[in-house]
């Protein structure tokens, strides 16, 4: 039986890869959430857990597919108690786990590198 290992902390870069955002607006989305506080190692990058990433999704859904200003999104994350689990389930976010997203992302450069393949026949 094979076990899948999970990660425990995700970098800022792998993370805006998985979000789908540019790591700036991580950044700036850290200023406008207080909840969103990632922990940072000894040498001050940002270590995002899981539940960080659920967040982040959550935020992205609400502003840019729900169409929620910042401050209407974080009224809407706070009546979730900001509960990551609570908001993807509420906003019904497809593949909100880290590593099936990554899976999903990895499939899809794939699939666009067959693409450019198939082209040149």
């Amino acid at each position: 039986m094979m076990k899948t290992m999970t990660k425990l902390y995700y970098s800022i870069g792998e993370v805006s890869e998985l979000v789908g955002v540019k790591p700036h607006v991580l950044r700036y989305w850290e200023t406008q959430f207080p909840k969103l506080s990632p922990k940072k190692n000894r040498a001050g990058n940002r270590s995002y857990r899981i539940s960080d990433i659920k967040y982040l999704l959550s935020i992205k859904t609400l502003l840019y597919e729900r169409g929620y200003k910042i401050d209407g999104a974080r009224k809407k994350m706070n009546e979730s108690h900001n509960n990551p689990d609570l908001l993807v389930q509420q906003l019904n976010i497809p593949f909100s786990d880290p590593e099936n997203r990554s899976i999903i992302i990895s499939l899809k450069k794939d699939l666009a590198e067959l693409r450019e393949m198939v082209k040149k026949l």
